[in-house]
């Protein structure tokens, strides 16, 4: 098996893992056991790709592959994704399953993108700017989630106001019914959250890469955090204080401001957040 075609393997299986996350993500919120159930396969088939190359590893090198930093890893992950998968089937601990296949994640993108390991200064080089290209178009999809969260947010408003004054007609009649707008803004932001989130995880492991002068205290990168911060108190709102109807679609309304304050002017103050090659 030639190195290319391992490393695309890793990069579908990294892909494979953010789905997993966002699956137990939507299971964490709602209990939803089907979205539990396709997670823990996506799962499953993420630790078989893992366990065929640790031992593709073994024989390859004739050892047991921990002697290095990045052959530590690699064993990290598998470790975590095992203890997972033993704990969601056996234990049934559910939210232990979520949080610990974060740090996975997190582990396996390390271990996957970051370029030490390799010995083509080139292959190195081509796995950064897709790490880059994987960061900048999850941040972008999760973007695009949050978009459309706040059109249904503002479509919520105007139904609102033209029940509440009884402007009964064609506008009214066209615009769906309050509960099914809620509804679809909090399901968006669902799908929004852990993709930003995954987003974020891997751009900064690709600024911790690239870039020597890092730092967590650039506008960028706090204007991020501020966004999933404030999106995540969104979802604490909704689902644990149970906040719904016009108070929720307000506060959707604000994090689509800061997400756009972040985007627009955070960008502009940043010291490195640009795009690299």
């Amino acid at each position: 098996m030639t190195e290319l075609n391992i490393t695309r393997l890793h990069e579908l299986t990294v892909i494979i893992y953010a789905l997993s996350v966002l699956l137990y993500f939507i299971d964490f919120l709602h209990n939803n056991r089907k979205a539990n159930l396709t997670a823990f396969w996506l799962l499953a088939f993420v630790w078989l790709s893992q366990t065929f190359f640790l031992i593709y590893r073994v024989i390859e090198t004739g050892r047991f592959p921990i002697l290095t930093v990045f052959e530590g890893l690699y064993f990290y992950a598998w470790v975590l994704i095992t203890l997972s998968l033993a704990i969601n089937r056996l234990l049934r601990v559910d939210f232990i399953v979520f949080f610990t296949n974060i740090l996975g994640f997190f582990i396996m993108a390390l271990h996957t993108f970051a370029p030490v390991q390799y010995e083509s200064t080139a292959q190195a080089g081509q796995l950064i700017s897709e790490l880059l290209m994987i960061h900048i178009t999850m941040a972008i999809l999760s973007y695009g989630a949050f978009s459309l969260s706040f059109v249904f947010s503002i479509l919520y408003l105007i139904q609102y106001n033209l029940l509440k004054k009884k402007k009964w007609g064609k506008q009214l009649l066209r615009i769906q019914d309050l509960s099914k707008l809620d509804h679809m803004s909090y399901v968006l932001n669902v799908i929004g959250v852990p993709m930003l989130l995954l987003s974020l995880i891997l751009g900064v492991l690709w600024a911790y890469i690239k870039l020597q002068d890092f730092q967590l205290y650039d506008a960028k990168v706090l204007g991020s955090f501020s966004v999933i911060t404030v999106y995540s108190f969104y979802l604490y709102k909704r689902v644990v204080q149970g906040l719904q109807g016009k108070s929720i679609a307000l506060w959707n309304i604000a994090a689509f401001l800061v997400l756009l304050i972040n985007y627009f002017l955070s960008g502009s103050l940043s010291r490195f957040h640009m795009w690299y090659t």
